[in-house]
Protein backbone atom coordinates (compact mmCIF):
# COMPACT_ATOMS: atom_id res chain seq x y z
CA UNK A 1 0.00 0.00 0.00
CA UNK A 2 2.89 2.35 0.68
CA UNK A 3 4.35 1.78 -2.80
CA UNK A 4 0.97 2.53 -4.37
CA UNK A 5 0.77 5.83 -2.50
CA UNK A 6 4.23 6.81 -3.73
CA UNK A 7 3.62 5.98 -7.40
CA UNK A 8 0.06 7.39 -7.51
CA UNK A 9 -1.45 4.45 -9.41
CA UNK A 10 1.47 4.13 -11.83
CA UNK A 11 4.80 2.27 -11.85
CA UNK A 12 8.02 3.79 -10.56
CA UNK A 13 8.48 5.60 -13.89
CA UNK A 14 5.01 7.16 -13.80
CA UNK A 15 3.64 4.87 -16.53
CA UNK A 16 -0.04 4.05 -16.03
CA UNK A 17 -0.33 1.80 -19.07
CA UNK A 18 1.37 1.16 -22.39
CA UNK A 19 0.27 -0.66 -25.54
CA UNK A 20 2.08 -1.70 -28.69
CA UNK A 21 -0.03 -1.70 -31.87
CA UNK A 22 0.62 -3.33 -35.23
CA UNK A 23 2.39 -6.48 -34.09
CA UNK A 24 -0.75 -8.63 -34.07
CA UNK A 25 -4.50 -8.40 -34.32
CA UNK A 26 -4.74 -7.06 -30.79
CA UNK A 27 -2.51 -4.48 -29.07
CA UNK A 28 0.05 -5.85 -26.66
CA UNK A 29 0.44 -4.41 -23.13
CA UNK A 30 3.97 -3.16 -22.60
CA UNK A 31 5.93 -2.02 -19.54
CA UNK A 32 8.36 0.87 -19.25
CA UNK A 33 11.55 -1.14 -19.77
CA UNK A 34 10.19 -2.95 -22.83
CA UNK A 35 8.88 0.35 -24.19
CA UNK A 36 12.32 1.91 -23.75
CA UNK A 37 13.91 -0.97 -25.69
CA UNK A 38 11.31 -0.65 -28.49
CA UNK A 39 11.90 3.09 -28.76
CA UNK A 40 15.59 2.49 -29.40
CA UNK A 41 14.72 0.13 -32.29
CA UNK A 42 11.49 1.67 -33.62
CA UNK A 43 13.06 2.44 -37.01
CA UNK A 44 13.17 -1.32 -37.59
CA UNK A 45 9.39 -1.59 -37.01
CA UNK A 46 7.76 0.95 -39.37
CA UNK A 47 4.35 -0.75 -39.21
CA UNK A 48 4.06 -0.49 -35.42
CA UNK A 49 3.25 2.34 -33.05
CA UNK A 50 3.32 2.73 -29.28
CA UNK A 51 0.92 4.38 -26.84
CA UNK A 52 2.30 5.36 -23.43
CA UNK A 53 0.00 6.87 -20.82
CA UNK A 54 1.61 8.65 -17.84
CA UNK A 55 0.50 10.04 -14.50
CA UNK A 56 1.97 13.51 -13.98
CA UNK A 57 1.28 13.29 -10.24
CA UNK A 58 4.31 11.00 -10.23
CA UNK A 59 7.31 13.30 -10.64
CA UNK A 60 9.27 10.54 -12.37
CA UNK A 61 7.02 10.77 -15.46
CA UNK A 62 8.51 13.88 -17.03
CA UNK A 63 12.04 12.76 -16.24
CA UNK A 64 11.49 9.41 -18.01
CA UNK A 65 10.03 11.15 -21.06
CA UNK A 66 12.94 13.58 -21.38
CA UNK A 67 15.51 10.81 -21.05
CA UNK A 68 13.99 8.43 -23.60
CA UNK A 69 12.02 10.55 -26.06
CA UNK A 70 12.57 13.68 -28.07
CA UNK A 71 9.24 15.47 -27.82
CA UNK A 72 8.29 18.94 -29.01
CA UNK A 73 8.91 21.78 -26.57
CA UNK A 74 5.27 22.79 -26.99
CA UNK A 75 4.27 19.53 -25.31
CA UNK A 76 6.39 20.21 -22.22
CA UNK A 77 5.22 23.84 -22.16
CA UNK A 78 1.59 22.71 -22.13
CA UNK A 79 2.26 20.52 -19.07
CA UNK A 80 3.01 23.59 -16.99
CA UNK A 81 0.39 25.98 -18.38
CA UNK A 82 -2.76 26.92 -16.54
CA UNK A 83 -6.27 25.90 -17.55
CA UNK A 84 -6.87 26.46 -21.27
CA UNK A 85 -9.39 25.34 -23.83
CA UNK A 86 -9.04 22.11 -25.78
CA UNK A 87 -6.72 22.46 -28.77
CA UNK A 88 -4.87 20.36 -31.33
CA UNK A 89 -1.97 21.99 -33.10
CA UNK A 90 1.07 21.03 -35.13
CA UNK A 91 4.55 21.43 -33.68
CA UNK A 92 7.26 20.55 -36.21
CA UNK A 93 6.23 17.07 -37.38
CA UNK A 94 4.19 16.27 -34.26
CA UNK A 95 0.61 16.81 -33.16
CA UNK A 96 0.37 18.37 -29.69
CA UNK A 97 -3.06 18.26 -28.07
CA UNK A 98 -4.57 19.54 -24.83
CA UNK A 99 -7.86 17.78 -24.18
CA UNK A 100 -9.91 18.93 -21.21
CA UNK A 101 -12.05 16.22 -19.70
CA UNK A 102 -14.08 15.43 -16.58
CA UNK A 103 -12.92 13.23 -13.73
CA UNK A 104 -14.08 9.65 -13.46
CA UNK A 105 -16.16 10.56 -10.38
CA UNK A 106 -17.66 13.67 -11.98
CA UNK A 107 -20.38 15.20 -9.77
CA UNK A 108 -21.20 18.49 -11.56
CA UNK A 109 -18.59 20.45 -9.63
CA UNK A 110 -16.40 23.04 -11.42
CA UNK A 111 -13.31 21.44 -9.89
CA UNK A 112 -14.14 18.07 -11.54
CA UNK A 113 -12.45 19.14 -14.80
CA UNK A 114 -8.83 18.43 -15.63
CA UNK A 115 -6.57 18.25 -18.69
CA UNK A 116 -5.01 15.46 -20.71
CA UNK A 117 -1.83 16.30 -22.64
CA UNK A 118 -0.86 14.39 -25.79
CA UNK A 119 2.04 14.19 -28.18
CA UNK A 120 1.16 12.26 -31.35
CA UNK A 121 3.79 11.12 -33.83
CA UNK A 122 3.56 8.48 -36.52
CA UNK A 123 4.98 5.76 -34.25
CA UNK A 124 4.62 7.16 -30.73
CA UNK A 125 1.65 8.52 -28.81
CA UNK A 126 2.32 9.95 -25.35
CA UNK A 127 -0.54 10.98 -23.09
CA UNK A 128 -0.24 12.40 -19.59
CA UNK A 129 -2.70 13.55 -16.94
CA UNK A 130 -2.69 14.48 -13.26
CA UNK A 131 -6.09 13.04 -12.32
CA UNK A 132 -8.06 10.03 -13.62
CA UNK A 133 -10.25 11.16 -16.52
CA UNK A 134 -13.30 9.56 -18.10
CA UNK A 135 -12.48 9.81 -21.82
CA UNK A 136 -8.98 8.36 -21.59
CA UNK A 137 -10.28 5.58 -19.36
CA UNK A 138 -12.89 4.72 -22.01
CA UNK A 139 -10.11 4.65 -24.60
CA UNK A 140 -8.04 2.41 -22.37
CA UNK A 141 -10.94 -0.02 -21.95
CA UNK A 142 -11.52 -0.05 -25.72
CA UNK A 143 -7.87 -0.93 -26.33
CA UNK A 144 -8.10 -3.69 -23.72
CA UNK A 145 -11.12 -5.12 -25.55
CA UNK A 146 -9.01 -5.31 -28.68
CA UNK A 147 -10.74 -2.67 -30.82
CA UNK A 148 -8.90 -2.17 -34.09
CA UNK A 149 -6.85 1.02 -34.13
CA UNK A 150 -4.63 1.18 -37.18
CA UNK A 151 -2.70 4.44 -36.63
CA UNK A 152 -1.64 6.94 -33.99
CA UNK A 153 -4.00 9.59 -35.38
CA UNK A 154 -6.89 7.13 -35.19
CA UNK A 155 -6.03 6.67 -31.50
CA UNK A 156 -6.38 10.44 -31.05
CA UNK A 157 -9.64 10.39 -33.01
CA UNK A 158 -10.96 7.57 -30.83
CA UNK A 159 -10.15 9.65 -27.75
CA UNK A 160 -12.03 12.66 -29.12
CA UNK A 161 -15.07 10.50 -29.86
CA UNK A 162 -14.91 9.03 -26.37
CA UNK A 163 -14.82 12.56 -25.02
CA UNK A 164 -17.87 13.43 -27.14
CA UNK A 165 -19.67 10.40 -25.67
CA UNK A 166 -18.80 11.58 -22.15
CA UNK A 167 -20.08 15.06 -23.00
CA UNK A 168 -23.32 13.58 -24.37
CA UNK A 169 -23.86 11.67 -21.15
CA UNK A 170 -23.21 14.79 -19.08
CA UNK A 171 -25.75 16.74 -21.14
CA UNK A 172 -28.22 13.87 -20.74
CA UNK A 173 -27.77 13.82 -16.94
CA UNK A 174 -28.03 17.61 -16.73
CA UNK A 175 -31.16 17.55 -18.89
CA UNK A 176 -32.70 14.98 -16.55
CA UNK A 177 -32.02 17.29 -13.60
CA UNK A 178 -33.52 20.25 -15.41
CA UNK A 179 -36.58 18.17 -16.39
CA UNK A 180 -37.18 17.38 -12.72
CA UNK A 181 -36.91 21.03 -11.75
CA UNK A 182 -39.25 22.05 -14.58
CA UNK A 183 -41.84 19.41 -13.60
CA UNK A 184 -41.68 20.61 -10.00
CA UNK A 185 -42.13 24.18 -11.18
CA UNK A 186 -45.14 23.33 -13.36
CA UNK A 187 -46.80 21.40 -10.52
CA UNK A 188 -46.53 24.46 -8.28
CA UNK A 189 -44.01 22.87 -5.92
CA UNK A 190 -41.12 25.30 -5.90
CA UNK A 191 -38.68 23.07 -4.03
CA UNK A 192 -35.58 24.23 -5.95
CA UNK A 193 -33.78 27.53 -5.57
CA UNK A 194 -32.35 29.67 -8.30
CA UNK A 195 -28.93 29.00 -6.76
CA UNK A 196 -29.25 25.29 -7.64
CA UNK A 197 -29.87 26.09 -11.28
CA UNK A 198 -27.18 28.76 -11.20
CA UNK A 199 -24.58 26.26 -9.97
CA UNK A 200 -25.53 23.80 -12.72
CA UNK A 201 -25.41 26.49 -15.35
CA UNK A 202 -21.95 27.65 -14.21
CA UNK A 203 -20.63 24.11 -14.52
CA UNK A 204 -22.04 23.80 -18.05
CA UNK A 205 -20.56 27.15 -19.07
CA UNK A 206 -17.15 26.09 -17.76
CA UNK A 207 -17.41 22.76 -19.56
CA UNK A 208 -18.34 24.44 -22.81
CA UNK A 209 -15.50 26.95 -22.51
CA UNK A 210 -12.83 24.38 -21.69
CA UNK A 211 -13.97 21.48 -23.86
CA UNK A 212 -14.63 23.42 -27.06
CA UNK A 213 -11.63 23.01 -29.42
CA UNK A 214 -9.87 26.17 -30.52
CA UNK A 215 -11.19 26.61 -34.08
CA UNK A 216 -8.17 28.45 -35.50
CA UNK A 217 -5.61 25.82 -34.47
CA UNK A 218 -7.87 23.00 -35.64
CA UNK A 219 -8.49 24.69 -38.99
CA UNK A 220 -4.76 25.13 -39.62
CA UNK A 221 -4.13 21.48 -38.70
CA UNK A 222 -6.84 20.14 -41.00
CA UNK A 223 -5.67 22.32 -43.87
CA UNK A 224 -1.96 21.49 -43.55
CA UNK A 225 -1.45 18.30 -41.51
CA UNK A 226 1.94 16.57 -41.16
CA UNK A 227 2.96 14.53 -44.18
CA UNK A 228 2.62 11.22 -42.32
CA UNK A 229 -1.11 11.84 -41.61
CA UNK A 230 -3.17 9.96 -44.18
CA UNK A 231 -6.22 11.42 -45.90
CA UNK A 232 -8.46 8.92 -44.10
CA UNK A 233 -7.08 9.96 -40.72
CA UNK A 234 -7.58 13.62 -41.54
CA UNK A 235 -11.19 12.96 -42.58
CA UNK A 236 -11.92 11.00 -39.40
CA UNK A 237 -10.36 13.75 -37.30
CA UNK A 238 -12.62 16.30 -38.99
CA UNK A 239 -15.69 14.12 -38.41
CA UNK A 240 -14.84 13.60 -34.74
CA UNK A 241 -14.61 17.34 -34.14
CA UNK A 242 -17.96 17.82 -35.89
CA UNK A 243 -19.56 15.22 -33.62
CA UNK A 244 -18.12 17.04 -30.64
CA UNK A 245 -19.52 20.33 -31.90
CA UNK A 246 -23.03 18.79 -31.84
CA UNK A 247 -22.62 17.97 -28.15
CA UNK A 248 -21.45 21.49 -27.41
CA UNK A 249 -24.48 22.86 -29.28
CA UNK A 250 -26.80 20.73 -27.14
CA UNK A 251 -25.04 22.04 -24.04
CA UNK A 252 -25.55 25.64 -25.18
CA UNK A 253 -29.27 24.97 -25.73
CA UNK A 254 -29.52 23.49 -22.24
CA UNK A 255 -27.90 26.60 -20.79
CA UNK A 256 -30.56 28.78 -22.42
CA UNK A 257 -33.25 26.51 -21.02
CA UNK A 258 -31.77 26.82 -17.53
CA UNK A 259 -31.67 30.60 -17.95
CA UNK A 260 -35.39 30.67 -18.79
CA UNK A 261 -36.17 28.50 -15.76
CA UNK A 262 -34.16 30.85 -13.56
CA UNK A 263 -36.15 33.79 -14.88
CA UNK A 264 -39.44 31.92 -14.30
CA UNK A 265 -38.47 31.05 -10.73
CA UNK A 266 -37.41 34.64 -10.11
CA UNK A 267 -40.79 35.84 -11.43
CA UNK A 268 -42.64 33.42 -9.13
CA UNK A 269 -40.58 34.49 -6.13
CA UNK A 270 -41.19 38.17 -6.91
CA UNK A 271 -44.91 37.49 -7.34
CA UNK A 272 -45.01 35.75 -3.96
CA UNK A 273 -43.12 38.62 -2.33
CA UNK A 274 -45.46 41.18 -3.90
CA UNK A 275 -48.48 39.22 -2.69
CA UNK A 276 -47.10 39.08 0.85
CA UNK A 277 -46.32 42.79 0.76
CA UNK A 278 -49.82 43.53 -0.50
CA UNK A 279 -51.41 41.54 2.34
CA UNK A 280 -49.19 43.32 4.84
CA UNK A 281 -50.22 46.68 3.37
CA UNK A 282 -53.93 45.80 3.66
CA UNK A 283 -53.51 44.75 7.28
CA UNK A 284 -51.65 47.98 8.01
CA UNK A 285 -54.34 50.12 6.36
CA UNK A 286 -57.18 48.33 8.15
CA UNK A 287 -55.43 48.63 11.51
CA UNK A 288 -54.64 52.30 11.02
CA UNK A 289 -57.96 53.70 12.37
CA UNK A 290 -57.79 51.46 15.43
CA UNK A 291 -54.23 52.57 16.20
CA UNK A 292 -55.02 56.27 15.71
CA UNK A 293 -58.17 56.29 17.82
CA UNK A 294 -56.63 54.08 20.50
CA UNK A 295 -53.67 56.43 20.66
CA UNK A 296 -55.86 59.50 21.00
CA UNK A 297 -58.16 58.03 23.64
CA UNK A 298 -55.24 56.57 25.55
CA UNK A 299 -53.61 59.96 26.22
CA UNK A 300 -53.53 60.78 29.91
CA UNK A 301 -55.05 64.26 29.59
CA UNK A 302 -58.32 65.82 30.53
CA UNK A 303 -61.22 66.38 28.19
CA UNK A 304 -61.24 62.94 26.55
CA UNK A 305 -64.70 62.62 24.97
CA UNK A 306 -67.10 59.91 26.12
CA UNK A 307 -64.95 59.20 29.18
CA UNK A 308 -67.97 59.42 31.47
CA UNK A 309 -70.52 58.11 28.98
CA UNK A 310 -71.88 54.63 29.78
CA UNK A 311 -72.12 53.82 26.06
CA UNK A 312 -68.76 55.40 25.20
CA UNK A 313 -67.00 52.12 24.40
CA UNK A 314 -69.64 51.04 21.87
CA UNK A 315 -69.69 54.46 20.27
CA UNK A 316 -65.90 54.38 19.78
CA UNK A 317 -66.08 50.77 18.53
CA UNK A 318 -68.71 51.81 15.96
CA UNK A 319 -66.54 54.69 14.81
CA UNK A 320 -63.51 52.42 14.47
CA UNK A 321 -65.60 49.81 12.63
CA UNK A 322 -66.92 52.42 10.25
CA UNK A 323 -63.42 53.68 9.40
CA UNK A 324 -62.23 50.08 8.94
CA UNK A 325 -65.10 49.29 6.55
CA UNK A 326 -64.40 52.43 4.54
CA UNK A 327 -60.68 51.58 4.39
CA UNK A 328 -61.42 48.00 3.34
CA UNK A 329 -63.80 49.22 0.61
CA UNK A 330 -61.17 51.63 -0.74
CA UNK A 331 -58.55 48.85 -0.85
CA UNK A 332 -61.00 46.50 -2.59
CA UNK A 333 -61.88 49.12 -5.24
CA UNK A 334 -58.21 49.84 -5.85
CA UNK A 335 -57.50 46.14 -6.32
CA UNK A 336 -60.31 45.82 -8.86
CA UNK A 337 -58.96 48.80 -10.80
CA UNK A 338 -55.50 47.20 -10.95
CA UNK A 339 -56.93 43.87 -12.14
Amino acid sequence: MQASAVTYGSDQNGLVCGYLFGRGEQPEPIEADAASAWLMQRAAHPGEFLWLHFNLANTASEKWLKERLVLAEEFYDSLHEGSRSTRIEQADNTLVAVVNDVLRDFSFEPSDISSLFLSVERQVVVSARRKPLQAVERLRQAVRRGEEIRSSVELLTHLLRDQADVLTRIVRDATSRVDGIEDSLLSGKLTYKRADLGALRRVLVRLQRLLAPEPAALFRLLQRPPAWVSEQDRQELRESTEEFAVGLSDMASLQERIKLLQEEIAALVNEGNNRSLYVLTIVTVLALPINIIAGLLGMNVGGIPLAQDAEGFWIVAAIVGGFTVVGGWLVYRKQRELN
